[in-house]
């Protein structure tokens, strides 16, 4: 079943089955202490970015002011509530992606955008670094049509910078959550990673060009 992980996305059939039960994780977030499971209180909106390994993308955003939770988890995928083992393999299709709750009279969308293209490398298709496979892809998954529009405006505009200084395209993969399907809480183990084990691996950081 757990075979060498596939270079592009697999077909929805030849996903792994999945199953019914989610994973259980931890009502509140281990550094901010809101619930990490919604539903969220009201005018709170909600946005997943694939940058690469979950671990230190969540931890980015967790410090960011007028976000109320993070979690890590898996989306844009085809198997039901999958763990990390099959989601390594590449044959589940998802992500890993950091959710993102945050309070927009508090924190634009722009600002959490600015962290998202500046802490990894857009151009670089299914790989962030030596981590290599589908699962590592870039990705934003918008919860609105106004986050879409923000999220696509914000693109175009990095894109601009990255060839203004001879970078390549942006592989980026922008599309409605309600499209990608759910959001999959990874095991608990993940959740806050960097925080339970602040020596822990993480590959992200400023990637020599300003979105601002």
């Amino acid at each position: 079943m757990f075979s060498r992980k596939p270079a592009t996305q697999l077909e929805p059939q030849a996903a792994l089955p999945g199953r019914d039960e989610p994973i259980e994780v931890e009502a509140d977030h281990v550094v901010l202490g809101n619930p990490i499971v919604g539903p969220w209180p009201d005018g709170l909106e909600s946005i997943s970015f694939g940058m690469g390994c979950f671990w230190g993308a969540e931890r980015i955003f967790w410090k960011i002011p007028g976000v109320y939770t993070t979690a890590v988890g898996y989306q844009g995928g085809y198997t039901k509530n999958p763990n990390y083992r099959e989601v390594c393999t590449g044959q589940t299709g998802h992500a890993e992606v950091a959710l993102v709750v945050y309070d927009p009279n508090q924190v634009e969308l722009d600002t959490l955008l600015k962290e998202f293209w500046e802490q990894h490398d857009p151009t670089t298709l299914n790989r962030q670094g030596n981590d290599v496979g589908t699962q590592y892809r870039s990705a934003i998954y918008p919860t609105t049509p106004n986050q879409r529009a923000i999220a696509a405006a914000s693109l175009a505009r990095y894109q601009e910078k990255l060839t203004a200084q001879g970078y390549g395209a942006i592989t980026t993969e922008i599309t409605d959550a309600s499209e990608a399907g759910p959001f999959y809480y990874a095991e608990d183990y993940h959740q806050g990673y960097l925080h339970k084990n602040p020596g822990g691996y993480c590959n992200h950081g400023y990637c020599q060009v300003t979105y601002a």
